[in-house]
C-alpha cells in the first residue's frame, strides 16, 4: 500500500465528520493508546464516546479523572492539527504547539504557577533512570536536534526513530513528552512517505525497553523492531479500510 494513499485518505476524511473510516479509527486508537501508555484511565469505549458524542458513558461506580478525559479530547485536536500542517517542515514552534494543544486546560491551580504549557520546562524532570537535559539547556539542545534532523535531505525510518530517542532524552517539556514525541513520529513518517505508526499499550514494555537500550547501550534493535511491528499493524488497518473500496 502506498503511504500517499493513506495521507490522502486521512486528510480527506478529516473534514467529512463520518465514522467508520480510517481517520475515525486512527483517531480512536491513537488517542487511547498514546494516553494509556502514560497511565490514562480512559477506556476504548469511553474514548469513542468522547470522540463521537462529547460525553462519557461509563459504569456508575467509576470515577472519571477529568485530566485524563481532557487529554483524550485534546489528543483528537492535536491529531487534526498535525494533519492540517503535515506538509510543513518540523520546527520548534510546531512542537511547542503540539504540547500546548495536548496539555491545554489540564492543569491544577498550583501547576499553573510553574508548568509552562506550550513552552519548555522550567524544572528538572526525568524518565526512568535517564538523565534529561537541564531546563537551562533545553532550548539549545532542541535547536541542535532540529538542525541535525532538518539537514537530512532524505529522511529514513531509522532517522525518525533516532530523532525520537534524542527528543525523549532531552525531555523538553514538564510533562507530555512521550505523547508529543510519538505524535511527531507518526507525523514525520507520513510527511516523508514512510508508513506511519503508533505504539499500542500492549507493546508498552517492549517500547520502554527499546528506548532504554537505545539510550543507555546504543542497542537500536529492540526499539526498531517494536516500531516495525507497529508499522505492520497500522498498514493492516489502512488496508482494511482503503483496499477494494471502489
Amino acid at each position: 500500500m502506498q503511504v500517499s494513499e493513506i495521507k490522502k485518505a486521512l486528510i480527506e476524511q478529516k473534514n467529512m465528520n463520518l465514522s467508520g473510516n480510517l481517520y475515525h479509527k486512527t483517531q480512536l486508537n491513537f488517542a487511547y493508546n498514546n494516553n494509556r501508555i502514560e497511565g490514562s484511565t480512559i477506556t476504548p469505549d469511553e474514548t469513542a464516546s468522547i470522540y463521537d458524542t462529547g460525553t462519557i458513558l461509563t459504569s456508575s461506580d467509576k470515577v472519571i479523572v477529568l485530566k485524563d478525559a481532557t487529554e483524550i479530547k485534546n489528543h483528537f485536536t492535536l491529531f487534526k492539527y498535525m494533519l492540517d500542517t503535515i506538509d510543513d517542515t518540523l520546527t520548534e514552534d510546531m512542537i511547542k504547539k503540539f504540547h500546548f494543544i495536548l496539555k491545554d486546560g489540564t492543569l491544577t491551580d498550583n501547576e499553573k504557577d510553574w508548568f509552562n504549557v506550550g513552552e519548555y520546562k522550567s524544572k528538572k524532570n526525568f524518565v526512568g533512570n535517564i538523565t534529561t537535559s537541564l531546563p537551562q539547556n533545553v532550548a539549545k539542545d532542541m535547536a541542535d536536534l532540529l538542525k541535525w534532523y532538518n539537514n537530512i535531505s532524505h529522511k529514513s525510518f531509522e532517522d525518525i526513530i533516532e530523532f525520537h530517542v534524542r527528543f525523549e532524552k532531552i525531555h523538553p517539556f514538564q510533562d507530555g513528552n512521550g505523547r508529543v514525541g510519538r505524535m511527531i513520529m507518526f507525523r514525520e513518517c507520513l510527511h516523508n512517505n514512510i508508513m506511519p505508526f503508533y505504539i499500542e499499550d500492549r507493546n508498552k514494555d517492549f517500547y520502554i525497553r527499546g528506548l532504554k537500550e537505545y539510550q543507555n547501550n546504543n542497542e537500536k534493535g529492540y526499539l526498531i523492531d517494536t516500531c516495525l511491528n507497529s508499522q505492520d499493524n497500522y498498514e493492516k488497518l489502512a488496508k482494511y479500510f482503503l483496499e477494494n473500496n471502489d
